[in-house]
């Protein structure tokens, strides 16, 4: 192998290396923002079946089209069905954040088909609330 070849495999390696390096550290990246925590937080919320907590998490709009869609029901049969409209296995992939209006671009799973999703959030009163979220199957 000529050794200009030689230089061209290893710069090669190198920024293969330096790239999934950089897709990981991206995806941590988005972990640590105020936006993932939220959202992290109702995911906990509903695997917890708690209610309470759940409701905390959401944006003001999104909490009052769910009382108006949820009304009659117990806060367990409540916490049954978003549970059960949940996806698992969740992977937030990017952030974009516009002001006091963020969206989460996730991969996940729903009953074992993988899902790519976007979830919408809001600023509100400092504090970052779960909007309407958006699965579609990956394709």
């Amino acid at each position: 192998m000529r050794p200009a070849h030689r230089v061209h495999l290893a710069l090669a390696v190198c920024l293969g290396l330096v790239l999934s390096s950089a897709s990981a550290l991206a995806a941590s990246d988005v972990e640590a923002t105020p936006q993932a925590k939220a959202y992290r937080a109702a995911l906990k919320a509903v695997a917890a079946g708690d209610y309470d907590a759940y409701r905390k998490t959401l944006s003001s709009a999104t909490l009052k089209q769910m009382d108006e869609q949820t009304k009659g029901k117990s806060p367990k049969e409540v916490m049954g069905f978003v549970k059960m409209m949940t996806p698992t296995d969740v992977k937030l992939t990017s952030v974009k954040v516009d002001g006091k209006n963020a969206t989460l671009l996730a991969d996940a799973k729903m009953d074992g088909q993988a899902m790519k999703g976007s979830i919408a959030l809001q600023e509100e009163g400092g504090q970052w609330k779960v909007g309407q979220p958006s699965w579609q199957p990956a394709k």
